[in-house]
């Protein structure tokens, strides 16, 4: 980090860019991310000193290196280990974890799961593009079944593990989705996390070009992405489509989303869902959409529900609670204690 920002300051993106040359691959998806979050915290009005990017191994751990902010490039799965002890130390400061489908899901699975039950106040993206980048493309847990890859050459056999549902699974109180594509749509996503207190999940859907290129194309290209993506808003109707004619619709009968089209059938608007972020059920029913080719898959903030105490808060609380009644002596001398004469 440069200097300490003045009084009144007004930062730029160029203000949280570091001096260090940016090293992925030509075309990788993580240039997109990593401009939009620069674009992102100037809008924010936070400074770089009271900013902290916690990461842990592969491609997307590279992202501490290029934010003129303070950050830790940790061991592999044990971001939220570290990012949980930042918070803690200093809950002052803004905490951003960065991880990838292999580092937050495998070996970071266990670590990512608490961090989320605990509700820590960070805001988490993890960078899925269904493969293990940095160690030449072996499969990962969000790999689709039938991935060919040096660890896999007849094609892996894992059911693939959807990062939403994990994180709902784990007690996430805010999850969101978005695209390393989607310029307009992903700032605010950002917005919407860094505004959250507690631990806010966010996936973004993200390119491999070398190792395993255009495997959200289904859901990204231009020609499919009106009819593949539901950009979900508060209160809104859960429409979709080129035309905008296309619904979500609750079936009692099957206790499960489907695809409707308005002014078919005798289906109007009123047939429609509107977003609810509050709803538990109706997020985790979100969260499985897509996995039908007719299906879109659900973009934007799926579920936000505040604590009513967040976890840092309540760890902090407990120390100040504690705080100057007993002496060194007497923690010392408490407990399991004798004396040797």
């Amino acid at each position: 980090m440069n200097q300490m920002t003045a009084p009144n300051e007004k930062l730029t993106i160029k203000d949280f860019t570091s001096d260090q040359e940016v090293r992925w691959c030509p075309g990788c998806g993580d240039y997109a991310i990593l401009k939009c979050m620069q674009r992102t915290l100037p809008e924010l009005g936070v400074t770089r000193e009271n900013t902290v990017f916690v990461s842990g191994i592969g491609c997307s751990s590279r992202f501490p290196y290029y934010m003129d902010t303070y950050g830790f490039h940790t061991i592999h799965g044990r971001a939220p280990a570290v990012a949980t002890g930042v918070k803690l130390a200093n809950p002052e400061l803004d905490v951003w974890m960065i991880t990838g489908d292999g580092d937050g899901l495998s070996i970071g699975g266990n670590h990512l799961m608490h961090v989320l039950r605990r509700d820590v106040d960070i805001n988490i993206l993890l960078f899925n593009n269904k493969i293990y980048g940095l160690t030449k493309g072996q499969y990962s847990p969000t790999s689709d079944v039938g991935t060919r890859s040096p660890s896999t050459p007849q094609g892996s056999v894992d059911p693939s593990l959807n990062p939403i549902i994990f994180a709902l699974g784990s007690g996430a109180r805010f999850v969101a989705r978005t695209v390393d594509t989607a310029l307009k749509h992903m700032p605010g996503v950002f917005t919407r996390a860094h505004g959250f207190t507690g631990a806010a999940f966010v996936e973004i859907l993200q390119n491999c070009i070398v190792y395993n290129d255009a495997t959200w194309a289904g859901v990204t290209e231009k020609s499919v992405v009106a009819d593949k993506q539901l950009l979900l808003e508060h209160g809104e109707k859960m429409l979709f489509g080129a035309e905008g004619n296309k619904g979500i619709r609750f079936n009692a009968d099957t206790f499960a989303l489907e695809v409707v089209v308005v002014g078919e059938g005798g289906i109007t608007e009123d047939d429609v869902l509107t977003h609810d972020e509050s709803n538990l059920q109706l997020a985790r029913m979100l969260a499985e959409l897509g996995g039908n080719p007719s299906e879109p898959m659900a973009m934007g903030v799926l579920y936000a529900e505040q604590a009513e105490v967040a976890y840092t808060d309540a760890v902090i609380g407990q120390v100040e609670a504690v705080k100057g009644k007993r002496s060194l002596k007497d923690i010392i001398y408490s407990g399991q204690t004798w004396e040797v004469k």
